[in-house]
């Protein structure tokens, strides 16, 4: 797996860029649903950003008495993003935390090294990376024992494509590190994800992702399941960007979802999501 990243770095590095016109917006924003998309900030855009899970929708801790989970929270961010140049960008946020390590503040960076020329040309897609480091602020306990303990890692390498006016996809390797688990667990988790997207018109799409780690615990046998979701988003106008979406997915940040996501879609455990974007120009 890392060698995966190896490659595509030199490959990007090495890959003649020239000047023809390149593809705007692949995506409307830079998350597709769990998912981070190839799109980075613009340079001076400041976006303000809160993202909300609800509870399960359905199933036995769902339903009626939860109003179908819009009583509970499963997890909540709040954060700021600043785009240092059209390809680079730089984030901060805290989150609530759904998986064995709460209360959360995670440092972000996105650099998009190569960007799809329009109308076909050299480049026939976009390729970013993304690197995210998680800090629990939980007391310590004997989960967090030493304070490197309370360190999570995520990196991606993500290669997307418009391949029409209405249709975009996007696939990417990731690996997490997590510096404390679980005796039956190992630090290290590759995984790979998927993304697609329909443009119905020019402000509204559907967006669909799922990720898939490689774990020889995670499986259906012991309670895990691949991260999926579904959404809609709209773009409103004015740097303002709408989405809401549903997911068996409880964690808003790689290294809560990838690792722990243990809601079945069968069994009713997926849950409203929404997420507010607003872009400042300072």
């Amino acid at each position: 797996m890392k060698n995966l990243f190896y490659i595509a770095i030199v490959f990007c590095i090495s890959f003649h860029l020239n000047g023809q016109d390149k593809v705007h917006q692949t995506f409307k924003d830079t998350r597709v649903i769990n998912t981070h998309s190839v799109e980075t900030l613009r340079k001076g855009i400041l976006d303000f950003r809160i993202s909300h899970r609800f509870g399960d929708a359905a199933g036995a801790a769902g339903g009626w008495p939860t109003f179908y989970g819009l009583e509970s929270a499963s997890d909540v961010l709040i954060g700021l993003e600043y785009g240092l140049s059209d390809n680079f960008m730089v984030g901060i946020s805290r989150t609530k935390g759904a998986g064995p390590l709460r209360q959360n503040i995670n440092g972000l960076f996105k650099y998009r090294v190569m960007r799809q020329d329009d109308g076909g040309g050299t480049n026939p897609f976009s390729v970013a990376f993304v690197g995210n480091i998680s800090y629990s602020t939980m007391q310590f306990s004997n989960l967090i024992q030493k304070k490197v303990h309370r360190f999570s890692y995520n990196l991606q390498a993500l290669f997307g494509s418009r391949l029409s006016e209405n249709i975009a996809m996007q696939v990417g390797a990731a690996w997490t590190y997590r510096n404390n688990v679980f005796s039956d667990d190992t630090n290290d988790l590759p995984s790979v994800s998927a993304v697609f997207k329909y443009q119905f018109s020019k402000v509204f799409a559907l967006i669909l992702d799922a990720n898939f780690p490689f774990s020889e615990i995670r499986n259906v046998q012991n309670g895990y399941y691949n991260p999926i979701g579904v959404g809609f988003e709209w773009e409103t106008g004015g740097g303002h960007v709408f989405q809401i979406n549903l997911t068996n997915a409880r964690g808003l940040i790689e290294t809560d979802y990838i690792p722990y996501t243990r809601s079945n879609w069968g069994d009713g455990e997926y849950r409203i999501g929404f997420t507010i974007s607003r872009g400042f120009k300072l």
